[in-house]
């Protein structure tokens, strides 16, 4: 209690923490430092400054005084808490030496070591617990008692008086050790659950390091091939860049040609004309006559000038050429950049039918006769289906399946809001859903519309589906229909 009441006294009333770097006012009150001088930045302006403890004024911002003295102590008292810390919590009656505390009596308000617990009061009231440094905290911070009991209402610990006359009077309450008993069964609960899940995980570490491997392989494969696509896209454009400039200086060469060629004809009909002119002008008609000499002189002037058509650079035609080609080179690998690996897919029993088997490992499923005991839940389909635990917002994805040759199998995806009963909750007999079926042969059903498949080769020499079944890769819940 000594100890807590020098602590009150070495409490800074701003912070209410022990004083650092203590200053003291003219008043002589002390404050940390840093606390008394936010306070007096803020009173700048005010008119005044004033003490926060006693109200005492003063026009000038006063000044700031270490007390050397109090800083010593605090110093010595930080030093004894840190030691206290590293040792634990210490035996209050061991004034010569810190010996470790085994238990704490709340009564007492002190720590024990062996040798006084020995000589300890064994009365009832004196309640032993483990060793604590704040004995109050294990007290009512209203009556001041000791903790007793466990209000399963409220869910917090609580008195006698608590219990009587408190705010829990008439609620359900239990001992601590029957209240901890049953915690620590739902805690044990709660632990292997995530010890299930832990396992879970780990079983997935492997196949997800091998998706990790293949990812990075490929990976470097693309970034192969996009290199080389890129390095002849470039090339291509620079092909085009120097035709393109080539064009351009053709059509500037040949406005330039056909300007001079207009000029020159210009010059020479002017030079006829004004040649005519002065044979008109002539008043001996056998001069004239005989200088005229060749008829070709006197033919029309426009016959002989050239109608020239410049045209104008046709920029767009190269653009479009650029764009065209991109989009080709681009058309031809969108698939094969942007898939990505199979889809690692579990099924969700939570969701399955009662007459479907789902392995252990929730990754087979097949039809059976048995109908199964399973819990009613909104999420269970009435029809012989189930769902898959991954869903997909967003991105191209797929998975692989291996299915029965002579069975009837439905397999495709579907939102999350798709009916769970009637007829609508089949896969593809609805607008939520999309499926590839195969009864007598493939087909891509959506709504009851069904579309058959027409099975091709695909650029790596695997099966692909025709265009009709590319709405089925939707980016949706999986959901899968099997009947063997």
């Amino acid at each position: 209690m000594a100890s807590s009441d020098l602590r009150d006294e070495l409490s800074c009333s701003i912070c209410l923490n022990v004083y650092t770097d203590p200053v003291n006012l003219r008043c002589g009150h002390n404050f940390c430092r840093e606390c008394i001088t936010l306070v007096l930045d803020k009173q700048r302006g005010s008119g005044a400054y004033s003490c926060p403890e006693c109200r005492a004024t003063s026009k000038k911002r006063p000044q700031l005084q270490k007390n050397i003295a109090l800083c010593n102590i605090t110093r010595r008292l930080q030093s004894n808490q840190t030691a206290q810390v590293v040792l634990g919590v210490t035996c209050t009656y061991c004034v010569h030496a810190l010996v470790p505390a085994v238990k704490s009596c709340l009564l007492c308000e002190a720590s024990l070591c062996d040798d006084h617990l020995r000589v300890h009061s064994k009365a009832a009231e004196h309640v032993l617990s483990e060793p604590t440094a704040n004995p109050d905290s294990r007290k009512c911070c209203v009556h001041k008692k000791i903790l007793e009991y466990y209000c399963t209402q409220d869910s917090t610990c609580i008195c006698v008086s608590c219990c009587l006359v408190g705010d829990h009077k008439g609620h359900q309450v239990e001992t601590l050790d029957e209240a901890f008993r049953k915690k620590k069964e739902k805690l044990k609960d709660v632990v292997e659950k995530m010890g299930s899940k832990i396992e879970e995980a780990v079983e997935r570490v492997p196949n997800l390091r091998e998706h990790t491997r293949r990812v990075k392989k490929d990976a470097a494969d693309m970034t192969k091939r996009v290199n080389l696509l890129f390095t002849d896209i470039k090339k291509q454009i620079e092909v085009e860049h120097r035709n393109a400039l080539s064009n351009i200086s053709a059509k500037v060469n040949l406005a330039q040609i056909e300007v001079s060629d207009l000029e020159r004809k210009m010059s020479e009909i002017a030079w006829k004309m004004k040649y005519l002119e002065n044979l008109c002008n002539m008043s001996d008609p056998l001069a004239a006559l005989q200088q005229l000499g060749d008829e070709r002189i006197i033919h029309t002037p426009h016959d002989d000038i050239k109608r020239y058509n410049v045209s104008d650079f046709d920029a767009p035609h190269f653009s479009e050429r650029i764009q065209t080609y991109i989009h080709d080179k681009i058309k031809n690998i969108n698939v094969w950049l942007f898939m990505e690996d199979p889809v690692d897919l579990l099924l969700d029993v939570n969701t399955s039918a009662t007459n479907v088997q789902v392995s252990e490992d929730q990754r087979t499923v097949s039809w059976s006769d048995t109908i199964q005991n399973l819990p009613e839940t909104p999420e269970r389909f009435e029809k012989d289906q189930v769902l898959g635990t991954r869903s997909f917002s967003s991105g191209r994805h797929y998975w692989e399946v291996e299915t029965s040759k002579d069975g009837t199998w439905r397999i495709g995806v579907c939102y999350p809001s798709m009916e769970r009963k009637g007829n609508e909750c089949v896969i593809g007999n609805n607008q939520k859903s999309w499926c590839l079926s195969k009864l007598h042969s493939l087909a891509v059903v959506h709504n009851h519309q069904v579309d058959k498949v027409v099975l091709t080769s695909g650029n790596r020499g695997k099966t692909s589906l025709s265009s009709s079944c590319h709405q089925v890769l939707k980016s949706l819940d999986t959901c899968a229909r099997y009947r063997t």
